[in-house]
């Protein structure tokens, strides 16, 4: 209700129409260009009630009481659960896998969050990697390179709210089947340069340091890629298939929760946010000229014809912040090339998270034609 206040109050001043509705477009649409770390669609903080070596005790809610592996954030605090071990109507007790950065204070408030480990690939799974730098338009970009047998590479791309820190949900699975990883930090990431404007673009810029680590990976010895992203990393995946000089090098697409729908992705992060359904055309509106998106963008972006290699979409009804519908029309217009895995019960970015043996399976037979 402060947020809705607040909104409300700033598009009645007597700055005038014109410079209230500026300003609320603007709160509406930093959701989804400026997200906040670790927090792809805000499900709120909640009280951490105990903790033992194997456990830690919740508040219960629709969070809290998901099945699978979660992060566990808070301040100067990250930590991994895992199963449900016992349930009350106002508690919920999960097991702790570990804590890789502070301590568990009861009473302190936390949130969970798909992005489950803390640290690169060595501190966080005890996989060799190395520290590169990839050439970019706006400079060098982080990466993390973890070798592989094979000559067909796999580079992973995170999306909204999150780092380069997510993609390591699947690094042992592809370590596993020999896979060279290339895990990319790209533009207004941790250690990387900023855009010029500060803000995210939804993947319509940020598809070039893909292409930057697209061709990093050939000068380095890739004969074939595979391409993973998450939410607008999907999206730059997506277009990165269509534009990249070196896009004959890709033999596949992994694309989990896709934006496809930039639109319905603004309206519904500042939906979770708070925002008043009455300023959504202002946040879009905004949304659009902070960072040149365009209509037509959308159709384009989800236009069948883009796909030319196999592609997994990995999706689920339950994430609100990019609509499943899109995926599902897509998936169905090109079945030749599509496989749809349906998740159930996984909110944004957390196709993983409520079921890993499942997804794991799900990525192993998909990927052993493209090895």
């Amino acid at each position: 209700m402060r947020t809705r206040t607040a909104v409300a109050m700033a598009a009645t001043t007597v700055l005038g129409a014109g410079t209230a509705a500026l300003a609320a477009g603007r709160y509406g649409s930093r959701f989804a260009l400026r997200p906040a770390p670790q927090v792809p669609a805000s499900e709120g903080d909640i009280t951490l009630h105990g903790a033992r070596a194997d456990r830690v005790v919740l508040t219960r809610t629709p969070a809290t009481a998901r099945p699978g592996v979660w992060g566990l954030t808070g301040p100067d605090l990250h930590a991994a659960v895992g199963e449900i071990l016992d349930t009350t109507a106002y508690s919920v007790t999960r097991r702790l896998l570990g804590v890789q950065r502070g301590t568990l204070t009861p009473g302190g408030r936390v949130r969970l969050t798909p992005q489950v480990y803390a640290g690169d690939p060595g501190s966080a799974l005890g996989l060799e990697h190395t520290d590169v730098l990839v050439p970019g338009e706006l400079g060098p970009l982080p990466a993390w390179f973890v070798p592989g047998a094979r000559d067909t590479w796999a580079i992973t791309v995170h999306g909204l709210g999150t780092t380069r820190e997510h993609p390591l949900n699947v690094a042992t699975a592809l370590h596993t089947h020999g896979f060279p990883q290339l895990v990319l930090g790209y533009r207004n990431d941790p250690g990387a340069p900023a855009s010029p404007d500060g803000i995210g673009h939804l993947g319509a810029t940020e598809w070039r340091d893909l292409d930057a680590a697209m061709r990093y990976a050939v000068e380095y010895g890739a004969r074939r890629i595979v391409l993973l992203g998450w939410s607008s990393g999907a999206a730059m995946a997506l277009r990165a298939l269509a534009w990249s000089e070196v896009r004959d090098r890709v033999s596949g697409l992994v694309l989990d929760s896709p934006v496809l729908h930039w639109q319905d992705t603004v309206r519904a992060a500042a939906a979770s946010h708070g925002v008043p359904d009455a300023l959504m055309p202002l946040a879009v509106r905004a949304a659009e000229g902070r960072a040149g998106l365009r209509p037509e963008s959308v159709a384009d972006l989800a236009d069948p014809a883009r796909l030319t290699v196999p592609t997994l979409l990995v999706h689920g009804p339950d994430d609100t912040l990019a609509p499943w519908a899109a995926s599902r029309e897509l998936a169905a217009l090109r079945d030749d090339l599509v496989i749809l895995h349906t998740v159930p019960g996984a909110p944004h970015g957390a196709m993983w998270n409520v079921g890993p043996a499942d997804y794991e399976e799900t990525l192993r037979r998909f990927l052993t034609p493209l090895m």
